[in-house]
């Protein structure tokens, strides 16, 4: 708890980093459920309601180990707890200290009795968001790489899983400084690379996402009548969770595309600097015509 500091909310809750019993500095996100007491203003979220987020979460985690579609760009899910009782005085400090260097939008989560209950989803952490990184990073070439990662990691999901995350605004994207100067990902069976630039991207939040999934492990435990609801949900949905829609991928690449061309970057760029705004521009003002992610990454030439 000494080392547990706040790094993002929303309205579901509270986002806080520590180190985890491996040593890991892992992202914990707290939502409060099941309570009487509004959060923020709205409503607690129920089990049922948070159970597609916890789904989606952990499927699009495993992306890393698949044969076939694998990236790793999106926030891997560690582990997932359940938990009852008032905010611990660590985390209000945590939240304390949040609120005084940045200002908090959400009430300060004080009021929860000992029956309140709460979902926390331990997350690896990815690093800063980019709304928090405008002036951190190094120059437009960071900013291609970024755009391409984001790109690759949604095409991949949309061949494994048939995936549209629907919320990819800028504080969804996560940046973290690395050493590897290459990354890679499958797609279709293919592996392909990409620069980094010295970043690698995670994406997050998926809980106005969609997906679908063949997971037959999910759908067919024993013992408890969670495992019933599994299948209760599959049968009333036919597995399609929301009609599918892969251009509101190509939406949010349009929408982060234009956020990269109006940040403010580190250094000059060199003499790359022109042409990469160049690229980035001729890919802001051609991207809606494309499918889906997958038709951006195939057939758009900034990724050739």
């Amino acid at each position: 708890m000494k080392l547990c500091r706040k790094i993002g909310e929303g309205t579901f809750g509270e986002v806080f980093s520590t180190t985890n019993t491996d040593g890991d500095t892992v992202a914990l996100k707290i939502i409060p459920i099941e309570g009487c007491d509004q959060v923020n203003g709205e409503e607690q979220k129920t089990f049922g309601e948070i159970l597609h987020e916890i789904i989606i979460s952990k499927e699009l985690s495993s992306l890393k180990e698949k044969q076939h579609n694998q990236t790793t760009g999106f926030i891997g899910l560690k582990d997932l707890h359940c938990v009852q009782g008032c905010y611990p005085p660590g985390l209000l400090k945590a939240w304390d200290s949040f609120n005084t260097q940045r200002g908090s939008e959400n009430d300060r989560p004080d009021f929860f009795s000992e029956e309140q209950l709460f979902l926390i989803l331990e997350f690896e952490f990815g690093g800063s968001d980019l709304e928090n990184s405008n002036g951190q990073l190094a120059s437009l070439m960071v900013a291609k790489s970024v755009l391409h990662q984001v790109t690759a990691a949604l095409a991949v999901a949309e061949q494994e899983l048939c995936f549209e995350h629907r919320d990819l605004h800028w504080g969804n994207v996560l940046v973290r400084s690395t050493k590897e100067k290459e990354g890679s990902f499958l797609l279709n069976g293919t592996n392909h690379s990409l620069e980094t630039r010295g970043v690698t991207v995670r994406i997050i939040d998926y809980s106005l996402s969609r997906l679908e999934i063949e997971d037959e492990e999910l759908f067919q435990g024993q013992g408890d009548y969670q495992f019933d609801i599994y299948r209760l949900m599959r049968q009333e949905n036919g597995n399609m969770w929301g009609a599918y829609q892969p251009h509101s991928n190509v939406l949010w690449l349009h929408y982060l595309c234009s956020k990269l061309l109006t940040m403010t970057y580190k250094g000059r760029g060199g003499r790359g600097l022109k042409q990469a705004r160049v690229d980035l521009q001729r890919f802001h003002d051609n991207v809606l015509t494309f499918r889906s992610a997958s038709d951006v990454l195939h057939n758009c030439g900034l990724f050739q």
